[in-house]
């Protein structure tokens, strides 16, 4: 569908995010098929991610800080015996150690041990700045720079399938700012055996949820009208305290 006219749009846009694209990449993409600058999102995900992301356009823009610190819910899989310098499948493989013989009912068991209020040290490849740098620039300059713990709270890690010897999928309920990638390596250091998060994939952020996401493929050839029908309003996705 090509738009010959600049549109304006007031709402929350939900996108599948696809797998080797940065958040920006899709606010970039999803500006340039709707033809509208104000364009913005609520919570990034990783390149290596799938699923929901929020993208709020139009006035909806204001919403961002209400609906970024909303609770969040993923799938994913963790491979067990690896650990990689980002945490995930897209690092370097910086050990490889043997995986413990685990039956079905201990790898649920690890998982729900880490379960609760904690605190979480960031990983160096994020974007979190520390005087001004990404965190991420450092670490590909191969510095590691200390990093402040940050309460997080983990309400759900469930085991949804163990695939022995070393590969097992999850789901996951927490806060804002948890790296779902630093729960894999820390798992993997709980059991001795090392991890990373081999896929992820968000399913819902507070009472949005993905099964209300388009992907940008389907974007590309709505029109208007169906744009606009696709939007969730800001009073439907924002929590009570946005609407004050």
């Amino acid at each position: 569908m090509i738009r010959t006219a600049l549109a304006e749009y007031d709402g929350v846009l939900l996108i599948d995010k696809p797998s080797a694209h940065t958040s920006h990449d899709v606010v970039a993409r999803v500006r340039g098929i709707l033809r509208m600058k104000r364009v913005g999102h609520a919570g990034t995900l990783d390149p290596m991610a799938t699923g929901l992301l929020v993208l709020l356009l139009g006035k909806a823009t204001k919403l961002s800080q209400y609906l970024m610190s909303v609770d969040k819910t993923y799938a994913g899989s963790v491979k067990l015996g690896q650990v990689t310098n980002t945490q995930d499948a897209e690092g370097d493989v910086l050990e490889t150690r043997p995986v413990p013989e685990l039956t079905e009912d201990a790898a649920r068991a690890a998982l729900r041990g880490m379960v609760g209020d904690q605190y979480q040290t960031p990983p160096m490849f994020s974007a979190i700045k520390i005087k001004g740098v990404p965190l991420y620039k450092s670490a590909r300059a191969g510095e590691e720079i200390e990093r402040e713990a940050r309460f997080i709270r983990v309400k759900r890690f469930e085991l949804t399938r163990w695939a022995p010897p070393d590969t097992l999928d999850f789901v996951v309920d927490c806060t804002k700012g948890t790296y779902v990638r630093t729960l894999a390596h820390d798992l993997g250091q709980k059991l001795g055996c090392g991890a990373h998060l081999s896929a992820l994939r968000r399913i819902s952020s507070g009472a949005l949820n993905v099964d209300r996401a388009v992907t940008l493929e389907a974007l590309q050839k709505m029109t208007p009208a169906e744009v606009q029908a696709a939007l969730v309003p800001g009073y439907e996705a924002a929590p009570a305290v946005a609407l004050g």
